[in-house]
């Protein structure tokens, strides 16, 4: 029996410069199975061949996207006897969002030790439960994620994606100017051709708290501990998804920031600023996208997104 399984994807984009240095961190400790993919369709047999060595700990090294893929798998198969082993996340790719809110950041390789060390010990402490976010849209089988991007939000994130990271900047200054260029594109009456496009109209219908329409500078919704710039979600511990929406608005934006910052976001309503809860949102807009761990998904007239939460997933935090 393995005490942790790797599921590594080497074709994630953080992959490129550190899976030599995790291939022979795996050569030296026998107590570890490292299983590599070639492309995130191979998840589902990855995750057979890991069950059948029945980890204490299954860790992902790859981007959103692949612990988005892997996540989906592991909720809709039945690959382990039981419940799966508590999921750890290796810091990796250009976001990670599920990874900071476990509390693995810093060095991969040192991740991967700490993961090691605590499987070697009582694991109660450091397990944590998280639902997830199941997607619905166009008939097809739910996608499972924890962080869903849409409005305003997804628009920048896709010009960043589109626009930005081809100039090769780094990663940092590539953010930055993403950022001021959506600063800009908020000032009324300043258009240009290279600012990221004004967001579409969507009704967000919430089955506790009634709709919100509108154009909207960013849209969150989330089952992570943290929502924005490290802003706890009010009432973090409260099931259910986590939904903010921040009006197509300079003024509401740095509303929004300025309570993110100051920890009281959601703590008392703020015009231009819908913190709320909800057991099933639904998007609708007739031209919108919304990103969910990095995949890309779109409505279109007579074509909602429906979101839910499912039952609650095991997690490893590696923070204390």
């Amino acid at each position: 029996m393995a005490r942790v399984a790797l599921l590594s994807n080497p074709s994630s984009t953080g992959n490129l410069a550190l899976l030599p240095r995790i291939r022979e961190f795996c050569a030296e400790h026998g107590e570890l199975f490292h299983y590599e993919v070639e492309h995130v369709g191979q998840i589902g047999e990855a995750l057979r061949s890991i069950a059948c060595v029945r980890p204490r700990v299954l860790v992902i090294n790859g981007g959103d996207g692949t612990v988005q893929a892997a996540l989906t798998e592991l909720h809709q198969g039945n690959y382990f006897e039981g419940n799966p082993p508590p999921v750890a996340v290796l810091p990796n790719g250009k976001t990670n969002l599920i990874a900071l809110d476990l509390g693995s950041t810093g060095d991969p390789v040192a991740g991967l030790a700490r993961i090691l060390e605590l499987a070697a010990s009582d694991l109660d402490d450091h397990v944590v439960r998280r639902e997830l976010i199941a997607l619905s849209e166009g008939g097809r089988p739910p996608v499972l994620g924890m962080f869903l991007g849409g409005a305003g939000l997804a628009d920048s994130i896709l010009y960043c994606r589109h626009v930005i990271y081809p100039l090769g900047m780094s990663n940092g200054l590539s953010h930055f100017v993403t950022v001021l260029a959506v600063l800009l594109s908020l000032i009324p009456g300043f258009s240009a051709k290279f600012l990221p496009p004004l967001p579409s109209p969507m009704r967000i219908s919430l089955m506790r708290d009634g709709q919100v329409t509108g154009r909207f500078a960013l849209m969150i919704v989330t089952t992570l501990e943290k929502m924005l710039l490290g802003s706890k979600t009010e009432g973090g511990v409260r099931p259910g998804l986590k939904f903010m929406a921040v009006d197509q608005s300079a003024i509401a934006l740095v509303r929004a920031i300025h309570a993110a910052l100051m920890g009281r976001l959601g703590s008392r309503p703020m015009t231009g600023v819908h913190v709320e809860h909800g057991d099933h949102i639904r998007i609708e807009s007739d031209r919108s996208s919304v990103i969910l761990d990095g995949e890309i998904f779109h409505t279109g007239p007579g074509a909602p997104i429906t979101l839910r939460p499912t039952k609650p997933m095991a997690f490893l935090r590696l923070a204390a």
